[in-house]
């Protein structure tokens, strides 16, 4: 238990540290984007636990929600239990419903990319390993998947990461949101060890790098 224990603090230390890294970073604004549609766009991401992704981007402005969930696998294994066992295909996902009048899809983009997660972890982020915190980009129609690889091939051209990008980009089968308790859980304990150490850190990152981009 005191290995495990050590260990988790030593991958939520190296997030840390890759965080800092990368938000020392000029992260260059998206070459592609989605056209305005009128209406309120959703997109949906996935890149470790949801409660930082969700919490990223509950702070961002022109998004109207954040809903942590689960996609990737079926809905009959959409449960938190099941998901942990990390071989239901799911992975720990976030839907996000914006305004694009307010907030574009490669503006996300960007935040997702410098400041949510680490996009060159396989298969984990930070203290939490399995293929349900996988990297994801699940996108819902064409114009985001070209703007979600776009992104991806800019940043890789750009040399910003020096590990090799490993983001999925798929498309949106379906979102299953997650249990009540697992919603808006970095608004509702920012206290909590785990938020800490390991979300914290990424709103604070969020408001030094984008605040023209913050809810007030």
């Amino acid at each position: 238990m005191l290995n495990r224990k050590i260990l988790s603090l030593f991958g939520s230390f190296l997030a840390a540290a890759a965080m800092v890294s990368a938000a020392q970073k000029v992260f260059p604004d998206p070459a592609i984007d989605v056209p305005a549609s009128g209406g309120d766009q959703i997109a949906v991401f996935a890149g470790g636990c949801f409660w930082g992704i969700e919490g990223v981007f509950e702070k961002v402005k022109g998004v109207k929600s954040a809903v942590a969930g689960y996609s990737g696998g079926e809905k009959s294994t959409a449960h938190y239990e099941m998901v942990s066992e990390g071989n239901t295909g799911h992975a720990e996902s976030v839907q996000v419903t914006f305004d694009p009048s307010q907030i574009t899809y490669a503006q996300l983009l960007k935040i997702f990319f410098s400041v949510a997660h680490d996009p060159t972890e396989k298969d984990h982020q930070g203290p939490d390993w399995g293929t349900q915190y996988r990297s994801v980009i699940f996108y819902a129609n064409d114009d985001q998947k070209k703007a979600a690889e776009g992104y991806i091939n800019q940043l890789t051209e750009a040399r910003i990461f020096s590990h090799r990008i490993v983001t999925q980009v798929v498309p949106l089968k379906a979102f299953y949101a997650a249990e009540a308790h697992h919603q808006h859980y970095l608004e509702l304990n920012p206290n909590q060890p785990y938020i800490l150490i390991n979300d914290l850190p990424k709103i604070a990152a969020l408001k030094k790098q984008y605040p023209d981009l913050c809810k007030r």
